[in-house]
C-alpha cells in the first residue's frame, strides 16, 4: 500500500506543473487486458479502453489520496477522456513540430523525482516495482509530459505580453516584490492563453468519442 501511495505521489509531483497536463496514457497494465477496444479517436491517432481504464485508476487513487470528493464514475470517465484527448493532440502536434527531449534533461528529472520522494534512483525503481509499473514507464511518461511542455512553452507562453504597468498595478494592490508580481501577472495570463489555446486546437482537431459505444 505504501508503494502504491509513493509512486502515485511520485508521479504528481513531476506530472501536474502546467494545466491540462497530467500522467502519460501508457501504463504498465495495458497489456493485461484480455479484450481492448477503441474509446476514443484523435486525428491518425487512437485511445483504447484499457489506457482509459488505467488512467481513471490512476486519477481515482490520486483523488483518495488527497482526500478529496470523488466524482461518480461516469463523470470521472469523462473527464479524463477528455483530458487525454487533448493531451494526444499535443502529443501529435509536438512529433509534427519535430520537438524532442535530451536524454540528459529525461534523467535529471526522473531523478528530482526520486529524491523529492526521499529516494535514491535505486529505491525509486524498486517502489514501481512494487505497484507493478517499472521505470522504463515512468521515464516514458516523463518525457511525454516534457514534450507537452516544450510545445506548451513555444504556443502558449510567447503569446504572453506582460506590461510594466501591469506590474505597478498589481504591487500596488498586492503589495508584493516587482519579481512577484511578474511571477504571478505571468502564471495569470498563461493560464487563460491555455484555455484559449485548448479549445482552439481541439476545435481544428478530427475527434471521434466512442465511449459510450458498446
Amino acid at each position: 500500500m505504501r508503494s502504491r501511495r509513493i509512486a502515485t505521489l511520485a508521479l504528481a509531483l513531476c506530472l501536474t506543473g502546467l494545466p491540462l497536463t497530467g500522467l502519460a496514457q501508457e501504463s504498465a497494465y495495458a497489456g493485461r487486458q484480455p479484450l481492448d477496444r477503441i474509446v476514443a479517436v484523435v486525428n491518425e491517432g487512437a485511445i483504447m479502453a484499457s489506457q482509459l481504464d488505467n488512467r481513471v485508476a490512476q486519477v481515482r487513487s490520486q483523488l483518495e489520496g488527497r482526500g478529496q470528493a470523488m466524482p461518480p464514475d461516469e463523470v470521472l470517465r469523462e473527464q479524463v477522456l477528455e483530458r487525454m484527448i487533448v493531451e494526444e493532440i499535443q502529443l501529435q502536434m509536438a512529433r509534427e513540430a519535430n520537438l524532442s527531449v535530451d536524454d540528459t534533461e529525461l534523467n535529471r528529472q526522473v531523478r528530482a523525482i526520486a529524491e523529492g520522494n526521499g529516494m535514491t534512483l535505486e529505491q525509486f525503481a524498486d517502489a514501481l516495482e512494487a505497484d507493478g509499473l517499472s521505470l522504463g514507464v515512468v521515464r516514458d511518461q516523463v518525457r511525454r509530459e516534457l514534450l507537452m511542455r516544450q510545445l506548451q512553452q513555444r504556443r502558449v507562453a510567447s503569446r504572453v505580453d506582460l506590461s510594466e504597468r501591469e506590474v505597478d498595478r498589481f504591487v500596488e494592490q498586492q503589495g508584493v516584490s516587482r519579481d512577484q508580481a511578474r511571477q504571478a501577472l505571468f502564471q495569470r495570463k498563461v493560464n487563460a492563453e491555455m484555455e484559449e489555446w485548448i479549445q482552439e486546437i481541439r476545435s481544428r482537431a478530427f475527434i471521434d468519442d466512442r465511449l459510450e459505444a458498446r
